[in-house]
């Protein structure tokens, strides 16, 4: 247990902090899983309105530091591509 009032304060924002992270993380991946159901069902326009909303859901994370920021590019660049792919195979 932390032995200053300072401390004390820290422990309260570090688990909003970490709670608030975690509901982030979480919707991350709802927003993941949406875009891979649109790509295996080979919905292109689905496929779209997933990619916007998952690349918006990782800027944002990435701008709130819940992310790294490389990893938020890394990984929009990588559903871009199986976007690219998708519509290339119509």
């Amino acid at each position: 247990m932390p032995n200053h009032k300072s401390a004390e304060k820290r422990m309260r924002q570090n688990e909003k902090a970490r709670v608030r992270n975690k509901a982030v993380r979480s919707e991350l991946r709802t927003h993941f899983r949406k875009f891979d159901e649109a790509i295996a069902s080979k919905d292109v326009a689905a496929a779209e309105a997933a990619f916007v909303s998952a690349e918006s859901k990782l800027s944002r994370a990435a701008t709130k530091n819940v992310i790294p920021r490389s990893r938020a590019a890394r990984k929009t660049g990588r559903l871009a591509v199986q976007l690219q792919k998708l519509r290339a195979a119509e």
